[in-house]
This record gives structure tokens, C-alpha cells and sequence, in this order.
């Protein structure tokens, strides 16, 4: 069992979650993520690391109450405990000193883009990040961000906040103006992710996008996460989760990620009907 230690609510519903961990605290690596049950009942749902602390033995996730197992996550309190957490899954974030490097993170998206933001950093780069959201209250780590960035850039799609629009006007900006960009890193919604490595495509700039599909047992046994790379299946969670852009079919991705939509659906409304 798995113990809540800190809770706290970014906003109405996005929370963060440190919880109790060491093992995979010891081992987690930027890039990485997590399979969780919240109980014997449950599904098993990938989140992705927002952080990790290696001394006290614990991981931090970030979660969007999206569906029944996110909204029952929600709803759990310090000193609640999870029925398991397998991890940390996937490859980690190639670290190397490209350059100048374009980060970029859209909603829920952010929480994994912070790891990988520090590690480049970490490693020489010059780091420009760009943020993107509905609106300013559901804005994630910014200020976290901010420290390990060089520039930083916020949008927002109401324009509460930043530059009124989305993140991609930002990067196409500053190809226009040649900006010095060696890669780019986008992770965030999938179509968020496509119009990004559409944008710098015709540039010709190296960009890694961290994908979602999908996923059941997140050790590539179930196939339920297979992309399409170059024409080649992989699985994303043993492959990946990150690919080169400009590689990927995202309009297979985003058909496949509509498979579950109404049992999604369903799901969610028994659940509201069963704690109300």
C-alpha cells in the first residue's frame, strides 16, 4: 500500500499528490511515469512524475479529474492509501547538451515537462519554455518552471494570463525570426503535440514529443499503447513515451485514443450516481 503524505489543490480539479514510494523514488529519471490502482476495484491508470525525492522516499504526481479513476483520485486525503504503483515505466529523456532547446507543455502536460525542463538545464542546455492553458487558474508550476528556464513564455486560450493564444504561435514566432532553436520538446494534448511537430517540420528542427495513448499494463505485454513510428509499430511504454515528431502517425493515435470513449463515459456517470 501506497500513503498519501502531502495533498495539495492547484485548482477545483488538478491536484497534486506526494506519495510514498522509495523504491521508485530511488530509480525515477526524467521522461519517465507510473501505473496506479487506486483501489482492489480499479483500473490501472499511467501518470506521469512531476517529481521525486529520493531522500524521503517519495513521488509527486499531478492528476486532472477526467475521468472516474482521476475524480476517485481526487477525492482521497493524507493518509490515504493506494492500492499499488508500478514504476518508474518507460525510457528516460535522452540528456545531452544540444543547445538551445524549446520546451513545450500544455495542461496537464506541464507536470511532466518540469523533470524534463531540469534535467536539460542540468545538462548545459539553454532552455526556452512555453506554457500553455484554458486559463490562468489552471496554470501549473510556473514558478517551478521559471527556475530552471533561461525565458519563459505563458498562454493562455482566454487570455487571462500571457500571450492570448495558443503555444504554437509562440514557437512559429520565433522560427519566423530565426530564432536559434537546436530541438524542441512538446508534450501536452495530442493535437497540441501534431501542430507543433507540423510548425517545425518544414524547419527542420530536431522535436520530441512525449505521447499519451492509451495504456493497460504499461509493460508493453498488453500491445493496447502500439503507435505507429515511421511506419512501425511501437509501444509506447516500453519504447517510448518519447518519439521523434516528425515520425509519428497522429492521426491513427487520435483515432485510437477514441476507442473508449463511451464506456468512459458510462463509467463516470455510475460513479457520480455511486457517491452522491
Amino acid at each position: 500500500m501506497y500513503e498519501i503524505v502531502s495533498k495539495k489543490d492547484l485548482s477545483s480539479d488538478i491536484h497534486l499528490l506526494e506519495i510514498k514510494a522509495p523504491m521508485i523514488a530511488k530509480r525515477a529519471k526524467a521522461g519517465q511515469f507510473i501505473m496506479l490502482m487506486v483501489d482492489d476495484k480499479g483500473e490501472r491508470i499511467p501518470l506521469t512524475m512531476a517529481d521525486w525525492n529520493s531522500e524521503k522516499g517519495t513521488v509527486t504526481i499531478i492528476e486532472l479529474e477526467a475521468g472516474k479513476t482521476t475524480k476517485q483520485l481526487g477525492m482521497l486525503k493524507v493518509g490515504d492509501k493506494l492500492r499499488s504503483i508500478v514504476g518508474p515505466l518507460g525510457m528516460e529523456t535522452e540528456l545531452e547538451n544540444h543547445g538551445t532547446v524549446v520546451c513545450i507543455g500544455g495542461g496537464i502536460g506541464i507536470a511532466l515537462m518540469y523533470p524534463v525542463v531540469r534535467a536539460l538545464k542540468q545538462a548545459g542546455n539553454e532552455i526556452i519554455s512555453i506554457m500553455g492553458s484554458k486559463t490562468a487558474s489552471t496554470m501549473i508550476l510556473e514558478e517551478e518552471i521559471s527556475a530552471v528556464s533561461d525565458v519563459i513564455h505563458i498562454c493562455t486560450d482566454d487570455g487571462t494570463k500571457g500571450h492570448h493564444g495558443f503555444v504554437s504561435d509562440i514557437l512559429k514566432q520565433m522560427l519566423d525570426e530565426k530564432k536559434p532553436i537546436d530541438m524542441v520538446y512538446a508534450v501536452g494534448p495530442i493535437i497540441m503535440m501534431k501542430v507543433i511537430s507540423d510548425i517545425t517540420r518544414p524547419f527542420g528542427v530536431h522535436t520530441v514529443v512525449s505521447l499519451n495513448p492509451i495504456m493497460v499494463d504499461g509493460t508493453g505485454m498488453c500491445g493496447s499503447c502500439r503507435v505507429s513510428i515511421d511506419g512501425k509499430t511501437k509501444f509506447a511504454c516500453v519504447d517510448g513515451p518519447e518519439f521523434d515528431g516528425h515520425k509519428v502517425d497522429f492521426k491513427l493515435l487520435i483515432e485510437r485514443n477514441r476507442r473508449y470513449l463511451e464506456e468512459e463515459k458510462r463509467s463516470l456517470e455510475k460513479f457520480d450516481k455511486e457517491v452522491q
